[in-house]
């Protein structure tokens, strides 16, 4: 599925959450690729079992248009929020994830916009890129998973090595300047309570806000 809602841990085009509830206000969210240079040992992709008519997984990369074809049928007095978060990292396709965010923002101003990313786009893209998400992306969810640079390769297993803690701290620095609310995340399930405090302490010193997340199963 290219766009989506969830609900419970599944996962259900816009016809079906429609035909499940016509009423209730609800998050849309956009899938744009299946890529991510990270393999998160936690990460869906490697338990989450899912029917081919409600699955993820995508069978090739949605053009810009295609998306907007499928945002343009989609409830919008319903929609609560719009988050870009799909089975890949959506920064790789960072033009597109642009385009898109300004589409929403001109023809549904009042909407919230989110990005949940592991954080590493600067390193994917050799530049700092945070001044790209200027006035139209309101919420920066940046996944932290650890409380130093040797857990987080080891729970990540990037592509970039034990380099990408920093980059991804220092990106979040960057999306301070330029987005409203920026926060790092971690999975509860996944780090013990001593590890989340020195997570916390982590952001603190950083100026950073943390967020601990339930795990999806």
């Amino acid at each position: 599925m290219i766009v989506y809602t969830t609900e419970h841990g599944k996962y259900f085009s816009v016809a079906e959450s429609l035909e499940r509830d016509a009423h209730s206000p609800r998050g849309l969210y956009i899938n744009l690729t299946n890529r991510c240079d990270n393999d998160c040992v936690f990460c869906l992709r490697q338990t989450k079992q899912m029917a081919e008519s409600s699955s993820l997984w995508l069978k090739r990369e949605p053009t810009v248009e295609e998306v907007e074809c499928e945002l343009r049928a989609a409830p919008w007095d319903l929609i609560k929020e719009v988050v870009f978060c799909g089975f890949g990292e959506p920064t790789l396709r960072l033009s597109e994830l642009v385009e898109l965010l300004n589409w929403i923002k001109r023809e549904h101003p009042t909407v919230p916009t989110r990005l949940n990313t592991n954080g590493l786009g600067e390193l994917a893209h050799g530049r700092v890129i945070a001044p790209d998400f200027e006035g139209i992306l309101d919420v920066a969810s940046i996944s932290l998973n650890a409380s130093t640079a040797e857990k987080y390769y080891a729970l990540t297993r990037s592509s970039y090595g034990i380099g990408a803690f920093e980059a991804m701290l220092t990106f979040a620095e960057h999306m301070k300047g330029h987005v409203p609310t920026v926060v790092l995340t971690i999975v509860d399930k996944v780090s013990a309570p001593d590890e989340i405090e020195r997570c916390r302490q982590l952001c603190d010193a950083r100026g950073l806000t943390l967020r601990v997340r339930p795990f999806e199963k």
